[in-house]
């Protein structure tokens, strides 16, 4: 991997950060007011996780594989 390709990489892997935290502020908003609507609240959950599993996929390819 070259240094542009890292670069878009961690770029990338901010978007993600940041989309995540909005997330965890919307889904604190909307559990704050009641009634909520379930199914937007387990589309924005699931949303999450997807973004948590991208995030984690990412980092793991920044780790260069070394070799004991």
């Amino acid at each position: 991997m070259d240094d542009h390709e890292r670069v878009g990489l961690l770029a990338k892997l901010e978007e993600l950060r940041i989309e995540h935290r909005d997330l965890d502020a919307v889904i604190a908003r909307i559990t704050e007011a009641a009634p909520f609507d379930m199914i937007q609240m387990q589309r924005l959950k699931k949303r999450k996780l997807n973004l948590k599993d991208q995030i984690t996929r990412l980092e793991n390819g920044l780790i260069p594989d070394i070799i004991a």
